[in-house]
Parts: C-alpha cells; structure tokens; sequence
C-alpha cells in the first residue's frame, strides 16, 4: 500500500479559538482528554502539544471511554470526538494543528481491549485519514500534522513489522535498549512512582533525582520525548519535571497548567 501525499482535504466547518490567532504550544499532556468539559478542543485553545484516548473495540466500532462504555453513543467514537474534527480544524488552520507551530500534535491512543483485533480496525478508521496523520514506509516518514501513537495494549510486533505503519508505540524504559527509531516510538512514558516518591512538597530524594536525570538523557540521546503519568499535579511538581527535563508533563488541570507554563516559560528568557 503506497500512500499518496497529495491527499485532498474538503473545507468543514469547526471553531477553536485559535483558528484566527497565534497561540503559544505548552509542553501539556491532556491526560484523560475526552473527560474534560470540551474534548480536543480545552487542549487545543489551551495550546497542548499532545492528548489522550482510551479506546474499546465493541461491535466494531472504537469507543472512547476510560472504563467499558455502557451507552454506545455514535458521538463517543475515535472518529466523532478526535479524527474528525482534527480534520476540520486543520483544513481550517491551514493544514496544521497550530498556526505558529509546525511540529506534529500527538494522539496517544490507550488500547483497552486486546491489542490485535483493536489495532485492525483502527487501521481500517486511519486509513480515512492519511491526510493528517504522520505515515512512515521503507523507513521514510511522511509528516503529518497528527502523531498517532499507541499505549496501553499495544500491538507492539505489528506496529514493528506493519508497511505502511499509520502508528507508533508508546515506549517504555526498558526498551530504549532497543534502539527503535524515533519515528516509531516517538515518546518514553513511566509510571511516575517507579521513579520518585516525592509528591511535589519537601525534598526531593537524591537517588531519585538522580535515576530520573539518567532516563531523560537515555530518551533525548535517541530524540524522544519523555512523559510520566500518574505523577502530582501541582505547580511544585510540574515546575522540577520541566526543570530536569520531561517533555510532555501529564495533567488533568489544563487551563492552569497553561497559565503556569507561559509564566515558566517567561521566567526563562
């Protein structure tokens, strides 16, 4: 399968606020997106660099739900609340998530069903799509304005082997031995406790520290992005992450992480 990269997109209609203004990109990780007031659109008006579902293959359809949906609402689709309208926005945006920022906008996609069957129809549901999302074939990737990447039960020897590849794979510490291109496996994440134990008040042990400067030299040494979920959600916590060097800080609090970051980000000039 050749993709083609003269792709037409079609002009539909959707409203961020930043369609007609510049916006300044955050080092934000929507965790959880679609449980917020205003899926996809809160991270983008707030000018987050990635977002996350978690999908349920039933009756082949791809739900998003953090638990197993009850009510099959059409509306609650990956398609419904993401693809289609990042497709929208990005004809509207001249052909990228940000106006001001050419990097690609991750979708980090949390498999909660097994891991094959799910990642095949996602494919058949990407393949509407190809012209947003980031494809890699014989080891070229053609960039798209859209990351896709896949967490959870990851179909990880079939993403590895796949040609095309419409996806990549969440990585994980242990496999930075490894070696996978980046275009592959574009983000390490952790579980923020296997590091550190501290919650964002007092100090910070050394040996802690330390173990999480080593893995984030370990994941920029291959240009990957490093993100650790499940981690304090505070302003004392998100100012050391960004300080050692993590690159996607997970939260559910994006207006003030935004407000923070601007502040940070400032601060530093």
């Amino acid at each position: 399968m050749k993709v083609n990269s003269k792709h037409l997109l079609f002009v539909l209609v959707l409203t961020f606020s930043n369609c007609s203004q510049e916006i300044e990109v955050i080092k934000g990780h929507a965790h959880n997106d679609y449980e917020n007031e205003n899926p996809l659109r809160d991270a983008i008006d707030n000018g987050f660099s990635s977002v996350e579902a978690d999908i349920y293959l039933i009756d082949d359809n791809l739900y998003v739900s953090h638990d197993y949906p009850q009510d099959l609402n059409s509306a609650s689709t990956i398609e419904a609340l993401y693809l289609d309208p990042l497709k929208e926005h990005i004809v509207k945006n001249n052909g990228f998530v940000y106006r001001n920022n050419y990097d690609s906008f991750y979708l980090m996609i949390d498999f909660k069903t097994s891991a094959k069957p799910t990642y095949d129809k996602l494919k058949k549901v990407l393949s509407n799509y190809l012209s947003i999302i980031s494809v890699l074939e014989d080891s070229v990737e053609q960039k798209g304005p859209i990351k896709i990447f896949i967490s959870g039960d990851r179909p990880f020897d079939e993403i590895l082997n796949d040609e095309p590849k419409l996806v990549g794979i969440d990585g994980k510490p242990n496999e930075l031995t490894m070696n996978i291109p980046t275009s592959i496996m574009p983000v390490i994440s952790d579980k923020y406790s296997n590091i550190l134990s501290w919650d964002g008040n007092g100090d910070i042990n050394n040996d802690e520290k330390e173990k999480l400067k080593m893995l984030v030299q370990k994941a920029h040494a291959q240009n990957k992005k490093l993100r650790l979920w499940a981690a304090p959600d505070n302003v004392n916590a998100w100012k050391f992450l960004l300080d050692i060097g993590v690159d996607l800080i997970n939260t559910d609090r994006l207006k003030e992480f935004r407000e923070f970051f601007v502040k940070y980000e400032s601060s530093r000039k």
